[in-house]
């Protein structure tokens, strides 16, 4: 016979029985029910009428989920593994706004993060197949990891110096501009690169509003480097390749049998 730990175990980390399923569906609507209180009470018409009932409803919701976060460390298996792993942090995280807003005002604003643990309708519905995409987008975003950072490098030192050119130009026309310091300018630079365009900070000469043209040009052709990057891995991946252990080379094809850079052998 199972005792209450076991049968607690299998209803609540496990999602093929009818109520471990219905355990996670009564989970999933508690946090997005939470999660919308949070939302509704940032709104100050709202939380000047139902003030007492937000604080409530957020209190009864922080200890339901305290009550679950301390079930799951009694029944689980492997506490350190679950304290210490995704879920758990994500699970703690979820409680402690509620409890730190009782020493700093403004941090129960946080618990909107508890929409994270939503994420587990994924196990509940079985959709593996999205994790499984979900990982192989992460591992082609850390296979490109090196090529990313030479891209940003480039982006940074453009930044820097179109931004101190632009405060070199623009100097005499600071008051109307906008470009007060370097710092500033390297932030207009960023803001014109990524075409965002707040117009909190204008050129207001000839020569600054052709280098402002020229930056805009630019942060259309740079802007989707990134995403080709990433894309050729992920072809590279799905064409079916084996990492060298030697040099790690990821890509060489899946058949080989030496490294197509170093020449070592392929395990």
């Amino acid at each position: 016979m199972k005792s209450i730990r076991d049968r607690l175990y299998i209803i609540i980390f496990e999602s093929d029985t009818p109520a471990g399923k219905a355990f996670d569906v009564v989970l999933i609507i508690s946090i997005v029910i939470s999660v919308l209180v949070v939302m509704l009470e940032s709104i100050p018409a709202l939380r000047a009428r139902y003030q007492l009932e937000f604080y409530a409803i957020d209190w009864f919701f922080t200890l339901v989920f305290t009550l679950e976060y301390l079930l799951r460390i009694w029944v689980s298996r492997n506490t350190r593994s679950y304290v210490f792993g995704f879920w758990g942090i994500i699970d703690l995280m979820a409680i402690l706004p509620t409890y730190l807003g009782i020493l700093v005002t403004g941090t129960r604003y946080l618990l909107a993060i508890r929409i994270l643990r939503v994420l587990r309708v994924f196990r509940i519905l079985k959709l593996v197949r999205f994790i499984l995409e979900a990982q192989t987008i992460t591992r082609a975003l850390t296979n490109s990891y090196q090529k990313i950072i030479v891209f940003l490098g480039m982006v940074l030192s453009i930044v820097i110096i179109l931004g101190t050119v632009m405060y070199l130009i623009e100097n005499g026309n600071a008051a109307e501009s906008g470009f007060t310091s370097i710092p500033v300018s390297i932030y207009w630079a960023i803001v014109t690169l990524t075409t965002v365009g707040f117009g909190d900070i204008v050129p207001q000469t000839v020569l600054g509003k052709i280098i402002a043209s020229l930056i805009m040009l630019i942060g259309y052709a740079i802007i989707a480097v990134p995403t080709g990057i990433v894309t050729n891995e992920l072809l590279h991946m799905q064409k079916g390749t084996r990492l060298c252990p030697s040099c790690g080379n990821n890509h060489n094809d899946n058949d080989a049998s030496y490294c197509k850079v170093c020449g070592h052998k392929l395990e």
